[in-house]
């Protein structure tokens, strides 16, 4: 649970401390009634590396799955891995994505999942063993005191 905090934090403090202002800009929403009513969600996604698949499942995702999720709709936020053994170094891919609304989430993902071209990339990344052993998801709404809406 810790860990998951953590990650929060780090979240908060990469979106107000980067350099790409406009994409923060995107991230940050005033404090209007607009942005209270917001039906915005956060999905807090842990995979459970199997081992020596980090470089494998990274590489799947710079080269084809960012693009293809954002095909079909997701707002990708950031990615991060664990820097201590305690909290999965080596074995963990750590990642939040943003959509328009929990329903528009499972658009998403369904669309993705039935994406021919998805398809073949999983098929072909998984010649040599299967990369992930689990995922966990969480589904987060932003506070009303969050910059990050």
């Amino acid at each position: 649970m810790a860990f998951r905090a953590a990650v929060g934090l780090l979240v908060l403090a990469a979106a107000v401390s980067s350099s790409a202002g406009e994409r923060v800009a995107k991230l940050v929403a005033p404090a209007s009634a607009a942005a209270k009513k917001s039906d915005r969600v956060f999905e807090l996604r842990t995979y459970h590396v199997n081992p020596g698949k980090l470089h494998d499942l990274n590489t799947r995702f710079r080269d084809h799955t960012c693009k293809l999720l954002e095909k079909h709709g997701a707002e990708l936020i950031g990615f991060w891995t664990p820097l201590d053994d305690k909290d999965g170094k080596g074995s963990k891919l750590i990642y939040l994505v943003a959509f328009p609304s929990r329903e528009a989430a499972q658009k998403t993902w369904k669309a993705f999942g039935a994406d021919p071209e998805w398809r073949k990339v999983y098929e072909e990344s998984h010649k040599n063993g299967v990369l992930v052993g689990k995922v966990d998801s969480v589904f987060m709404a932003p506070t009303d005191y969050s910059a990050l809406k």
